[in-house]
């Protein structure tokens, strides 16, 4: 049964604090560049996993499934990260409890505002983070996350980008998620991707 499936995508570079452009659409006059799309559609589901170890076992499965992914493109396997781990939490918990799938804030601040608040800048010369979303009714696995990914552009381009280094999964799960979640239970899923040097 397919339903209750999005996805967003998008990505962003700093480079010596100031951003660069890469990517497909260019925001301020190239200075920032995002990458974003969305599909809504459809997510088989497997049965419903609601405690925080099942979540935990997701997280760790889709950074393994992408990693299996990027060998076979002949990339070095992404490390995980507990601070692109707690930004991705804090997102996918926010967009659950608040019912909204973007990965700008409510308020407008651009995602990769709040990566850094936990992925912070300062002290590197580069830094770069990006960032993918998916959410399904109930719960699914890892493979079906990755593979959704990979049937999209933006998202594919983030699994397969030569810039990240590391990744930080968060995946939650609510019996009831409103707004544009419908107050069904959904699973979140957040991957934020970074590298800093």
């Amino acid at each position: 049964m397919r339903r209750g499936l999005a996805l967003v995508a998008a990505v962003i570079a700093l480079a010596s604090a100031l951003a660069v452009g890469r990517g497909e659409a260019a925001v301020s006059q190239g200075v920032r560049t995002l990458v974003s799309a969305q599909l809504k559609g459809a997510a088989s589901v497997a049965a419903p996993q609601r405690s925080g170890t099942s979540m935990a076992a997701l997280e760790g499965s889709v950074v393994a499934r992408m990693n299996v992914v990027r060998r076979s493109h002949g990339l070095r396997a992404l490390r995980m990260s507990r601070r692109l781990r707690t930004a991705a939490v804090f997102h996918s918990k926010d967009m659950g409890r608040r019912g909204y799938f973007e990965h700008d804030s409510l308020t407008g601040a651009p995602f990769w505002r709040r990566i850094e608040r936990f992925y912070p800048s300062r002290g590197f010369s580069s830094w770069t983070v990006g960032e993918n979303l998916l959410w399904g009714s109930n719960t699914y696995d890892a493979t079906f996350a990755v593979r959704e990914w990979m049937e999209s552009p933006p998202h594919r381009q983030n699994i397969l980008s030569r810039d990240w280094r590391e990744v930080g999964i968060g995946a939650v799960f609510f019996g009831r998620a409103p707004g544009e979640f419908g107050g069904r239970p959904v699973t979140i899923v957040t991957a934020d991707f970074g590298s800093r040097d």
